[in-house]
C-alpha cells in the first residue's frame, strides 16, 4: 500500500469518526432538550394537579363548613320544636301551639316596631325567642327588650340566648304586677305572641288595657293569630286597628293585628 492511501484511509477514518461523533452528541442534545421540557411538563402537571387538589380540597371544606352550620341550625330548629310540643303537651292553653313562630310570622310582627323610637320594648309569650331575634335584626337593641314568659325552661333558655335582654319569669295576663320593678319607664311596643283565643273575651280585653297603661302614646300592641277575625275584642275596645296580609310561609299560616289607642 503507498503512503497516499495509507493517508486517504486514515482520513476517511477519522471523518468517519467526527461524523458519528457530532450525530452523537446532536442525538445527546436533543435527549436532553427533550428530558429537560419532559420535566418542565411534569412538573406543570403537577402544579395543575395541586392547584386542582387545592381547589376541590378548599370546597370539601366548603361544603363541610355549611353543612355543620345546617345540621347544627336543623338541631336548634328540632330542639325548639321539641320544647315546644312538650310545653304544648304539658299546659296547651298556655303554649297555644305546638310549634314556634316561623322566621318569615317573626319578621312581619317585628316590621310594626320602629326602631328609631327609643325606650323599652316589652315581648310577651316570647317562647324561644324567634320573635326576639327578628325584634333585633330589626334593629332593637337587645338591652332594650323586655320579655316576660311563663315557662321556667323557656326563661332558662331565653336568658342564654338573649344575656343583655331583660327575661321576667311572670304572668303577662297579670303584665303591670309581673313587671313592677322591671320598667322604668314607658314602653315604646308591646308584641305578644300569647294565644289569646285560649281565653274568654274579657281575660283578653283586659289584658290589652293593662297593656296599653305600660305605653307611651300612639305606641302598638302587636299579636299574631291563626284566626281570621281579630283576638281582641273590638266593640267597645277604644282601639283602632289594622290587620297585615296572610303570612302563608307559617303553620298553620297566621296574621298580624296591630292596636292603638284612638284618639
Amino acid at each position: 500500500m503507498t503512503r497516499s492511501s495509507t493517508t486517504r484511509d486514515s482520513r476517511s477514518a477519522l471523518a468517519g469518526r467526527l461524523g458519528k461523533s457530532s450525530v452523537a452528541a446532536r442525538i445527546e442534545g436533543e435527549m436532553r432538550v427533550t428530558a429537560a421540557e419532559l420535566a418542565d411538563s411534569v412538573a406543570e402537571a403537577r402544579l395543575k394537579v395541586a392547584a386542582v387538589r387545592y381547589k376541590v380540597e378548599g370546597e370539601v371544606r366548603n361544603t363541610a363548613g355549611k353543612l355543620k352550620t345546617r345540621v347544627n341550625e336543623a338541631k336548634a330548629k328540632f330542639g325548639d320544636d321539641a320544647r315546644f310540643l312538650k310545653s304544648w303537651i304539658d299546659d296547651p292553653l298556655r303554649t297555644g301551639s305546638v310549634t314556634p313562630s316561623s322566621p318569615f310570622l317573626a319578621r312581619r310582627m317585628a316590621s310594626f316596631v320602629d326602631p328609631s323610637v327609643p325606650g323599652p320594648v316589652i315581648e310577651i309569650g316570647p317562647g324561644t325567642g324567634p320573635v326576639t331575634e327578628a325584634l333585633i335584626e330589626r334593629g332593637i337593641d337587645e338591652s332594650r327588650l323586655i320579655l316576660v314568659e311563663y315557662s321556667p325552661e323557656f326563661c332558662k333558655l331565653l336568658r342564654e340566648r338573649f344575656p343583655r335582654a331583660t327575661v321576667v319569669e311572670g304572668d303577662a295576663y297579670a303584665l303591670s304586677t309581673t313587671l313592677a320593678g322591671h320598667l322604668n319607664e314607658k314602653a315604646v311596643a308591646v308584641v305578644s305572641s300569647l294565644p289569646l283565643f285560649t281565653r274568654p273575651p274579657a281575660t283578653r280585653t283586659a289584658l290589652v288595657k293593662d297593656a296599653f297603661t305600660l305605653l307611651v302614646q300612639d305606641a302598638p300592641f302587636i299579636q299574631f293569630t291563626y284566626s281570621v277575625i281579630s283576638p281582641v275584642p273590638r266593640k267597645g275596645s277604644g282601639l283602632k286597628a289594622m290587620v297585615s296580609d296572610w303570612v302563608l310561609r307559617n303553620i298553620p299560616p297566621a296574621r298580624v293585628w296591630v292596636y292603638r289607642r284612638a284618639a
